[in-house]
């Protein structure tokens, strides 16, 4: 594991912490910060992580407090509360 994987996985930490205790800017910086980090890197971000962030305003979504997330034809479908929609399949 390099020191970019191990800041990236820390940064998910701290956003998720972050966004339990209600602080969403802290948490949108902490998602910014690591996205930079892995393309300063070339590297992918976790499945993890990458499911749990809008790629529109880069908050870290929490279902039911600001996304929304709905089941359809072998797909989920979040829905950010700035309207951004993003699908993941599943079976």
């Amino acid at each position: 594991m390099t020191l970019a994987d191990e800041r990236i996985d820390r940064l998910h930490a701290l956003a998720r912490k972050a966004a339990r205790a209600g602080h969403d800017d802290r948490a949108r910086e902490c998602v910014r910060l690591a996205r930079r980090i892995a393309e300063r890197n070339r590297r992918s971000l976790p499945r993890r992580f990458e499911r749990f962030t809008c790629d529109a305003c880069d908050s870290y979504l929490r279902p039911g407090r600001n996304c929304r997330v709905r089941t359809q034809d072998g797909h989920v479908v979040i829905t950010c509360e700035c309207g951004t929609q993003a699908r993941y399949p599943y079976e």
